[in-house]
């Protein structure tokens, strides 16, 4: 816990854009002060990987746009978007159902620069370094809907077992089953929402 914080939005979450895809921050300022307070009060040293944090953050409902919605056969109902090199087709976002939960996938400063992935995006490593007031990195925000939690996509899956999450490869054969089921269970019927 820190009574000082200074958050970092990763290159990687596009979630506080004016369009993207997933889960979409619809209001700044009170979702970041909801956060703050949050990160302020959350104690880093207790995940499995300690600095790799997914911060409860229910209250800031009201102020998402959830990343999902239900599954349609009508192609006019999802466009093509690039995302993270690749192009996949996503449900527009008119089709996200409520969020009913929400959290955040934040880090602090260390953990992030230890990240196998940091030089994903290039030059983002050495901004951060650079940066001495940054104390916490966030990663990611998402929504549950209905109250089923977001889970990672079946290609972030993959890539994390194959190293590119030092908390995956602490999963046991019985976690990475289970999560393996979770994700199934999102892809059948659901689909990621994205801005058109």
């Amino acid at each position: 816990m820190t009574s000082n914080t200074h958050l970092y939005v990763s290159a990687i979450c596009s979630s506080f854009s004016a369009e993207t895809i997933g889960t979409k921050v619809t209001n700044i300022y009170k979702f970041c002060d909801l956060l703050n307070a949050a990160v302020r009060n959350y104690d880093f040293t207790k995940g499995l990987v300690p600095g790799q944090a997914v911060v409860p953050l229910d209250e800031a409902v009201d102020y998402i746009s959830s990343g999902y919605g239900r599954s349609t056969s009508d192609p006019e109902d999802y466009s093509l978007q690039v995302h993270r090199g690749v192009v996949g087709a996503y449900l527009k976002r008119e089709y996200a159902e409520p969020a009913t939960g929400c959290s955040v996938v934040v880090y602090t400063k260390q953990a992030y620069l230890d990240d196998p992935e940091i030089n994903e995006v290039p030059g983002e490593a050495d901004k951060i370094r650079k940066d001495t007031l940054i104390t916490h990195v966030v990663v990611a925000v998402l929504s549950s809907v209905e109250g089923k939690a977001a889970t990672l996509s079946p290609y972030r899956f993959v890539k994390n077992l194959a190293g590119g999450n030092h908390e995956a490869l602490r999963w046991t054969a019985d976690e990475i089953r289970a999560k393996a089921c979770e994700i199934a269970s999102q892809e059948d019927g659901w689909s990621v929402v994205a801005d058109d």
